[in-house]
């Protein structure tokens, strides 16, 4: 089957570019729902003791903020045990607002993840469709293109993130956000307090290290099915000398 050259570019470029939005989407969407990462911040910023709220409890909390991203839910209620006595809801109005501000968000996350990885599962089928498994090095060498920019991205957005986490963080909030309510007192709101800044950096780290991590063995995928592929040729070649010899 004959494309042209302009269809060949194009698509080159289009599975170039969804590699990178489908890792940091999927990336992003794990950690959020990655629960050692909660009990990792609680820990290393000492939550319990600023909040007065038990470990076990803000563990608790925790959990009942990955289900509300997960499920139906408009509005969040976090029920838990705080200064010995069980409240209905820990955050007030304005926490409970903007957590249905950072669902949509996360939600939104959700469907971009979900949509890119579909787009690239139905290129791939596509190209093993038409052109079966010689299709293969070729789809190597897309997700190794699609690998580096990645690379190239994470390294902008890692570099930004060490030396000015900051001015990220609020540029973050005041372009995702079109209301105040993500501006927070860590004296009187929980969300702030269970959730500080470092938390995010931290996050926003693991994330990144994972993308990265991802990308590399994709850049690395066709160099690796190039030395097996030798290797299979020398096999092959001692092989038939062997029953040469034999014969």
């Amino acid at each position: 089957m004959k494309i042209s050259p302009t269809l060949r570019i194009a698509a080159v470029c289009a599975f170039a570019a969804l590699v990178p939005v489908f890792l940091i989407a999927f990336n992003v969407r794990w950690v959020i729902n990655f629960p050692p990462l909660y009990s990792y911040g609680f820990d290393r910023y000492d939550i319990p003791e600023y909040t007065g709220i038990e470990r076990g409890e803000l563990i608790a909390a925790g959990e009942q903020i990955r289900d509300y991203f997960n499920d139906d839910e408009e509005l969040l209620e976090i029920s838990v045990v705080a200064g010995g006595v069980r409240v209905r809801n820990l955050y007030n109005e304005r926490e409970v607002l903007h957590m249905r501000d950072v669902k949509g968000l996360v939600r939104g996350v959700y469907r971009v993840s979900e949509v890119s990885g579909l787009l690239l599962a139905a290129f791939a089928a596509v190209g093993f469709a038409v052109w079966r498994r010689e299709f293969l090095p070729a789809l190597a060498r897309l997700a190794a293109w699609g690998g580096g920019v990645t690379l190239g991205l994470a390294a902008l957005a890692g570099l930004g993130a060490v030396f000015g986490f900051d001015r990220l963080f609020l540029a973050f909030h005041l372009i995702s956000f079109s209301n105040d309510l993500w501006q927070l007192d860590p004296r009187r709101d929980y969300l702030i307090a269970m959730f500080p800044q470092g938390f995010f950096f931290d996050a926003t780290m693991l994330i990144a290290l994972s993308v990265v991590a991802q990308a590399a063995a994709l850049v690395a995928a066709p160099m690796l099915m190039t030395r097996r592929n030798r290797g299979d040729e020398t096999r092959a070649i001692r092989r038939a000398r062997i029953r040469e010899r034999a014969g």
